[in-house]
C-alpha cells in the first residue's frame, strides 16, 4: 500500500543526509497517516488521511453505529 494521504495526495520527501565530512547519504521523510473511518461517497469506508487534513476538517469521520448511539437519538 503506498503512503499517499487519501485526500490531498502528501507523500514522501526525498533528501539526503550530509554529514560534517559531507558525505552524502539519502533520506525518506514519511507523512504522519492514520488510518480512520470515514464518510467517502455516501459510504463509510477506511481511508489513510495525514494529520494536517484531519485538523483541518477535510475529512467527515463516521460515527460508530450501535445500541448506545440509538438510545440516545
Amino acid at each position: 500500500m503506498a503512503r499517499r494521504c487519501d485526500i490531498c495526495g502528501k507523500g514522501p520527501l526525498v533528501g539526503n543526509n550530509v554529514s560534517h565530512a559531507n558525505n552524502k547519504t539519502k533520506t525518506r521523510s514519511l507523512p504522519n497517516l492514520r488510518s480512520i473511518r470515514a464518510v467517502v461517497d455516501g459510504s463509510v469506508g477506511h481511508i489513510r488521511v495525514c494529520t494536517r487534513c484531519l485538523k483541518a476538517g477535510k475529512v467527515l469521520k463516521a460515527a460508530h453505529g450501535g445500541k448506545r448511539q440509538a438510545a440516545q437519538a
